[in-house]
């Protein structure tokens, strides 16, 4: 990606014709008081549209003083979205190259030769006879059917060379071009024959449905019955038997002996 500039060479004003006048006055009035600036891409986006497919200084400051914008804020938005042209396109395309990485491991720099042999070898550059513009840009969001251009408002995808060179002839000689996959398929569908649900019988809308009613709920089942649980017995420690100590017989005290006379 190159950083994103303003062209040197600028006309001199810009001003909305009287039926884009009227669609502007009618967008803004979409937001309410203070939030007018909500509207700067779809004005800047009408602005490019009508001043041939770039978007110039005085289109942004034109746009800015109708959305009391300050300028810098309107040239942030411009120079931020690849949608918005910077310098004077191809007066019959303009071809964004998405270059992220799907489209690069696709062939996205085969196309690049394309544009650099049949336009300018630099993008951002117009072809000798002024019809045809070209950059490279990023994911342009249809990164299953890589690789794929951008041109305007409409995407071309599944490209090669080959069918990439008939669409810059068809464009040039004013020959309707159909967007889309340029292979065939069909929006982003597998490419070739179905290779799973191919029983037509499957969606071919001739199915019968038989409604199958789900079996009832089993009954509750009966509370548990509640086992009363007796206290529990606090063991006693046994006491150990305490020997009892005999008991000393005193002896009978002895009678003094008589004294013999």
């Amino acid at each position: 990606m190159s950083v994103r500039r303003l062209d040197p060479v600028q006309p001199e004003s810009f001003a909305f014709s009287a039926e884009n006048m009227a669609w502007a006055k009618k967008t803004i009035g979409n937001y309410p008081a203070g939030k007018q600036a909500s509207a700067v891409i779809a004005l800047l986006w009408r602005a490019q549209e009508q001043n041939a497919g770039w978007l110039s200084k005085p289109a942004m400051e034109y746009v800015g003083k109708m959305l009391d914008m300050a300028f810098i804020r309107v040239y942030e938005v411009a120079t931020f979205y690849t949608m918005f042209q910077l310098s004077p396109v191809g007066k019959k395309a303009h071809i964004q190259v998405c270059g992220t990485t799907p489209c690069m491991l696709r062939g996205a720099e085969d196309l690049k030769k394309v544009c650099q042999r049949k336009i300018h070898h630099d993008p951002h550059h117009l072809s000798a006879d002024g019809n045809f513009s070209w950059e490279e840009a990023e994911c342009l969001g249809a990164c299953v059917n890589a690789p794929m251009v951008q041109i305007w408002k409409d995407t071309y995808e599944d490209l090669t060379p080959e069918s990439f060179e008939k669409l810059l002839d068809d464009l040039a000689a004013g020959r309707s071009v159909t967007p889309g996959p340029q292979n065939g398929r069909q929006l982003s569908a597998p490419e070739g024959a179905l290779t799973s649900l191919t029983d037509k019988s499957l969606y071919s809308g001739n199915r019968t449905f038989k409604r199958v009613e789900a079996p009832p709920p089993p009954p509750p089942a009966p509370p548990a019955a509640v086992v009363p649980v007796a206290a529990p017995v606090e063991k006693v420690a046994a006491k150990k038997p305490v020997a009892k100590k005999a008991a000393k017989k005193s002896a009978p005290a002895k009678a003094p002996a008589k004294k013999k006379r």
